[in-house]
């Protein structure tokens, strides 16, 4: 974390907990979960794995699953030394448990992650992504096809907010108050797609013209917030209410307006890997089943994300 005129650098997609317990994420992993880069399929079980005959035997024989992730996202996932760290990688753990492999994570940026799949260079995406149709489908944001669709295996929910300059000196406090106005975002979110909906609806109610700078990072588009350039981010709210409470020691942003779309984030897999999806599917379910799921989520103060069950494509 970084002085009062510097944003979150490693944040941007749900909450939670205070920079105490963000500090300690590393050394406070619950048994079993985290960043698994140098554990092996022995470690996790193998083959006596509750759940490792379901899986396909490529990665039976491999040991383990790729992840493509942006590990720019506290504290969805994160960079703590050498290791990506957070809520991800803890689930992701957890799941390996049941499996008997390791999940190997790898940090690209946003916009690159599903393509990543479609080439093969992951096997499956965990980066807080939300599970749309769109992304189900491969339509970009005018309903046009543009690549491979994508499966979700739904693990976590949470909704979004607005992230404005500390004391909110734009007056903020819905989406409707930021026509005529700039705003700042990650390229590739659904964030951006919220915002251009914004600005269309600006269009069509006669009012002023809503700009959208989009960046490659959230880091970015905060710093564009604090320097004044744009008046507002977009962001899941458990990371908006983070980034409010750390950034510049509490003292460079504030969530404006309440929590609204509330949404699932899934595991993204190409569809024609439907026997790691349905494995995953069951090691979610066996995690929520067995206590080790709700811990993660209370260790990271997101139990209000926790799903009740793994869902297959059920995002809208």
């Amino acid at each position: 974390m970084t002085p009062n005129t510097t944003p979150d650098t490693t944040a941007a997609r749900p909450r939670i907990a205070a920079v105490g317990a963000i500090a300690l994420a590393g050394a406070l992993i619950l048994a079993g979960c985290g960043d698994q880069t140098g554990s092996s399929s022995r470690e996790n079980g193998g083959s006596s794995a509750p759940l490792f005959h379901k899986l396909p035997k490529k990665y039976q024989d491999s040991g383990v699953i790729k992840v493509g992730t942006d590990a720019t996202y506290t504290p969805m996932e994160y960079e703590q030394g050498d290791k990506i760290v957070g809520i991800d990688p803890d689930i992701a753990a957890a799941l390996g448990a049941e499996l008997g492999v390791m999940f190997r994570f790898t940090s690209g940026t946003f916009d690159g992650l599903i393509s990543s799949l479609n080439t093969g260079r992951q096997d499956i995406v965990m980066a807080a992504m939300s599970d749309t149709r769109a992304r189900q489908e491969g339509l970009d944001d005018k309903g046009k096809k543009t690549g491979e669709g994508v499966d979700f295996v739904d693990y976590f929910t949470s909704g979004v907010s607005l992230l404005v300059k500390k004391g909110n000196p734009n007056k903020i406090a819905s989406l409707d108050d930021l026509c005529g106005r700039t705003v700042a975002v990650q390229r590739g979110t659904i964030y951006e797609d919220t915002f251009k909906a914004q600005a269309a609806t600006c269009k069509k109610d006669g009012k002023r013209t809503l700009t959208i700078e989009a960046f490659d990072t959230d880091a970015e588009a905060q710093t564009r917030v604090t320097s004044g350039g744009a008046v507002a981010d977009l962001n899941d709210y458990p990371v908006a209410a983070h980034i409010a409470k750390t950034a510049g020691g509490g003292n460079d942003f504030e969530i404006a307006g309440g929590q609204v779309d509330a949404g699932l984030f899934g595991i993204a897999i190409s569809k024609d890997n439907t026997q790691l999806r349905d494995a995953l599917k069951d090691a979610l379910n066996a995690i929520i089943k067995n206590g080790t799921y709700a811990k993660i989520l209370k260790k990271w103060d997101v139990t209000s994300s926790a799903v009740t069950e793994a869902t297959i494509n059920a995002g809208k």
